[in-house]
């Protein structure tokens, strides 16, 4: 009896042919790590340098919404030659209306028999003149709103973006932005002798995608300005620092 039981132990052990066995060549399932990941991530280290100059372009571009780390290359302002142009007509018109009084004066009875059919019906000189200094304040009040329109619209170059402050009249301003990763293209134009003899013309830029054209008129020393300009579109795009 107790030899019956060890056979039965013995049979139990022994392996079942008939099952498939691992061989040498099977590896151990590969395992999977999972790493952690900060829920807040950390914040960009920013030189020295870069923040004195954005902390430098904040405090003197108020008008600017500049991102952490981004400061002002460069200023476009548009000539002075502009105001010039503004003033010039303003003092014509100015010019040609004081110049109706002593006309006035001169032909006085003219006018009257024109208006009253009288020789002595018509606006007394003095009352003409008010009339007429009152509209030569119009015109200087009209080409003060010019200049400021013409004085509003700016053109800033960052390390980033390029940015364009476009003021169209006194209660009409837009800002647009541009990353300097999309502009394709910066080029400029002058026409006429003027713009050759004063150095001044348009700026163009070409944008990547929804080709959209930005220009900006009356642009000092342009041909400098477009330097700058793709200058630091190339440092951007290469990922090098911006000269």
């Amino acid at each position: 009896m107790m030899q019956h039981k060890k056979h039965c132990y013995n049979g139990a052990m022994q392996p079942d042919n008939n099952q498939p066995q691992p061989t040498q060549d099977q590896q151990p399932n590969s395992q999977v790590v999972y790493l952690s990941r900060p829920a807040v991530p950390h914040d960009q280290v920013i030189p020295a340098d870069v923040q004195k100059k954005h902390d430098e372009s904040k405090a003197k571009y108020h008008e600017l919404n500049l991102s952490e780390g981004e400061y002002v290359i460069s200023a476009i302002r548009r000539h002075p030659i502009g105001i010039f142009e503004i003033w010039g007509f303003i003092g014509f018109l100015i010019f040609l209306t004081l110049l109706f009084i002593p006309f006035y004066a001169n032909n006085y009875a003219t006018f009257s028999r024109f208006l009253t059919g009288s020789a002595t019906g018509a606006p007394t000189l003095t009352s003409v003149s008010i009339l007429l200094l009152l509209i030569c304040s119009l015109f200087v009040l009209g080409g003060l709103a010019a200049t400021r329109v013409y004085l509003g619209n700016k053109f800033f170059l960052t390390n980033e973006s390029v940015v364009q402050i476009i003021q169209t009249s006194l209660l009409s301003k837009k800002e647009q932005s541009i990353s300097l990763s999309n502009i394709e293209d910066a080029s400029f134009t002058k026409h006429g002798v003027l713009q050759h003899i004063f150095d001044y013309g348009s700026l163009r830029l070409s944008t990547e995608g929804d080709e959209t054209t930005y220009r900006f008129s009356y642009v000092s020393n342009p041909r400098q300005q477009v330097a700058t300009l793709n200058n630091a579109v190339e440092a951007f795009k290469n990922g090098r620092p911006i000269d």
